[in-house]
């Protein structure tokens, strides 16, 4: 019996996943950069048919899932769910690094991590991947590649225009990643340090884009602290030196608050710290914390930006000091 011949759909897919791993080749990517998957997903954002010629690329914003939705339904190659990670870390993420995808250029200030985020192909490599196959390919491969770093510096700069500047106790300075809790953690540090623990060190501030960026590991060891990168560490860390507290602040915007586990969670974490623990939940406004207001610990502090003169102490015999469960043994 005669070999059943290939389809014509099928030719087209295998040939234009063929030359798109050609063209990452061009472009100097590693073989992580330019197997399958990733060759994949940079069609899924060039909204490119297999049968489609390269001059009709366009530049979409999709997110990961429509990406996978895309690869199936264009190129027949079903993803599962739990894949999203590996498209995310093996293809997308280091294509944005790379200055060839922009991220959420929409909204820059979408936090990192939103179910929101989406990615868009940057208009001079869209203009190079319309040259493919072409005469004029070569050429504009050429001037691309020589213009690559200069591209992906004028991108950091306009991704850093929209970081949340933050100046810290001791006047030097961090960026954070846009959008988020993070204004609000812009707040904790400059209007809540100064008026309830003035002189303070800030130990630790939490970042979506790098939760171990602002993390004073040998502060922490200091005070018999230790912690490894799965523990889950509240938003900001502030060492109150002059009275010798750990405050333990989260920010909360949508979720988080310093309910009764995450005060025992903290309690558990932070044990041995040579310094009495403070929890703290900082809300933007009165309206956010009502949301959370019945699932506030006792013995444990609120603060709120819109009034940050003025604390809300639940319970207990002290105000906004450290109770007998979590003061350190002499």
């Amino acid at each position: 019996m005669p070999a059943v011949k290939p389809n014509r759909k099928t030719v087209a897919r295998k040939r234009r996943l063929a030359e798109t791993i050609e063209a990452l080749a061009a472009l100097q990517f590693g073989p992580k950069q330019r197997n399958a998957t990733a060759a994949y997903t940079l069609l899924a954002l060039l909204d490119l048919q297999p049968d489609a010629p390269w001059a009709e690329a366009q530049a979409p914003l999709r997110g990961i899932t429509p990406i996978i939705d895309f690869i199936a339904t264009a190129y027949g190659n079903r993803y599962a769910p739990n894949t999203r990670e590996t498209i995310r870390d093996d293809a997308v993420k280091f294509f944005v690094e790379e200055g060839l995808l922009l991220r959420n250029p929409d909204d820059p200030n979408r936090p990192t991590n939103s179910g929101k985020t989406v990615y868009q192909i940057e208009p001079t490599a869209l203009a190079l991947f319309r040259k493919f196959g072409t005469p004029k390919w070569i050429l504009t491969l050429r001037r691309y590649l020589a213009s690559r770093e200069t591209l992906k510096h004028e991108i950091a700069r306009k991704r850093d225009l929209a970081r949340v500047p933050v100046t810290l106790p001791d006047g030097s300075h961090v960026a954070l990643s846009p959008g988020g809790q993070n204004p609000l953690i812009k707040a904790i540090i400059e209007l809540f340090c100064p008026a309830f623990a003035p002189g303070g060190v800030v130990l630790y501030i939490g970042d979506t884009e790098n939760k171990s960026a602002n993390m004073k590991v040998q502060g922490l060891a200091a005070l018999g602290v230790t912690l490894d990168s799965a523990a889950k560490v509240p938003d900001v860390i502030v060492h109150h030196t002059a009275k010798n507290w750990l405050l333990l602040i989260e920010a909360v915007t949508s979720a988080g608050p310093v309910d009764g586990k995450r005060r025992k969670e903290l309690k558990d974490l932070f044990a041995g710290c040579k310094a009495g623990l403070v929890f703290v939940t900082a809300f933007e406004n009165r309206r956010t914390m009502q949301t959370f207001v019945s699932h506030i610990a006792w013995e444990s502090e609120v603060w709120i930006a819109e009034d940050p003169d003025h604390m809300i102490h639940f319970n207990g015999e002290r105000f906004l000091g450290p109770y007998p469960d979590v003061i350190p043994t002499k």
